[in-house]
């Protein structure tokens, strides 16, 4: 049944992929993916992929620009060795925050990388977490989108008395994330009132919409980059009374000062996933990392066997 599914990984995050390779039961192809000396990208695949199902696994993280064009270099180089279907797995989709035109004369760079993995030879995206579910809409090609909630409600439901949880979204725009975890742990929902003056953490927090006092905050995001506006609206929280704040969020990007903008925050405890893999100079005693591996080998084999993924949504 599977012996046409074939599972690569690109150089962006091979840990999460030999997990996914041994969750699905299926080993990783032999691939070279290396960089001249002129910076120029080179891939050869050493297996045989002439009318294989392939699903490559490479989310578009740091270094980005690396990351994507590899991604771009395997896809092509499947489609010229005459895969059947090449499947992009990227867990972490950079440029999704670059999702609209809010600026004058400023791209929607969200759209051009779908476009150049389109027009590479994708056939499928599967990915996790988009910061704007309408990114689905910019592919000319089916998207899987999958959802951290149920990996982060299971374990929260494993460690956490939830009689007194309330679970904080950061900003109204991700009201509809956070509401799906309170729903999923039968708790409250707050949402923080925040305003960004400029890029990245430049934001204001003015007021906590919800109750929040003597209560276990749990600020629910999809990205946590710089940090600073999640310890912003962490220390909100604090102000206005809440016993305990953890945050979780489903990539962590943790760039620049996050990890020391961490430990001097109020957040206890930071709940991420792998979709980016946590280097050395990244870990943190408050830094908690949870596999998806388990849910993308179940993504990917359903996909391969033509059944539906709903099964992931429960």
């Amino acid at each position: 049944m599977f012996s046409k599914l074939k599972l690569i990984t690109g150089n962006a995050n091979i840990p999460l992929a030999e997990e996914v390779a041994r969750f699905a039961g299926i080993p990783l192809g032999d691939i070279e993916l290396f960089k001249f000396s002129n910076d120029e990208s080179f891939v050869k695949i050493n297996d045989n992929v002439r009318g294989a199902d392939v699903f490559i696994i490479q989310p578009t993280c740091y270094p980005v620009n690396d990351s994507l064009m590899d991604l771009l270099i395997v896809i092509d180089a499947l489609k010229r060795a005459s895969a059947q279907r090449i499947s992009c797995v990227i867990p972490y989709y950079a440029y999704a925050r670059s999702d609209k035109k809010d600026q004058p004369r400023v791209p929607i760079t969200a759209k051009l990388v779908a476009d150049l993995i389109t027009i590479a030879g994708a056939n499928r995206v599967i990915t996790v977490d988009l910061h704007a579910e309408q990114i689905q809409g910019f592919f000319n090609i089916p998207v899987d989108h999958l959802f951290t909630v149920p990996i982060f409600a299971r374990y929260f439901k494993s460690i956490m008395n939830l009689d007194d949880v309330v679970v904080v979204s950061p900003d109204s725009g991700g009201a509809n994330r956070a509401r799906a975890l309170a729903k999923r742990l039968n708790s409250g929902l707050a949402i923080a009132d925040k305003r960004r003056s400029g890029n990245n953490d430049k934001t204001e927090c003015m007021n906590i919409i919800g109750d929040v006092q003597g209560k276990n905050a749990i600020l629910f995001d999809d990205i946590i980059d710089t940090g600073g506006s999640l310890i912003k609206v962490a220390l909100e929280l604090q102000k206005k009374g809440a016993k305990h704040v953890y945050a979780a969020c489903a990539h962590g990007v943790l760039s620049g000062n996050a990890v020391e903008n961490l430990e001097n925050s109020p957040i206890e405890k930071l709940y991420i996933t792998n979709t980016i893999p946590l280097t050395e100079n990244k870990k943190s005693e408050k830094i908690v990392q949870l596999s998806i591996a388990e849910m993308l080998a179940i993504a990917i084999k359903k996909i391969h066997i033509e059944e539906s993924i709903s099964i992931l949504f429960r």
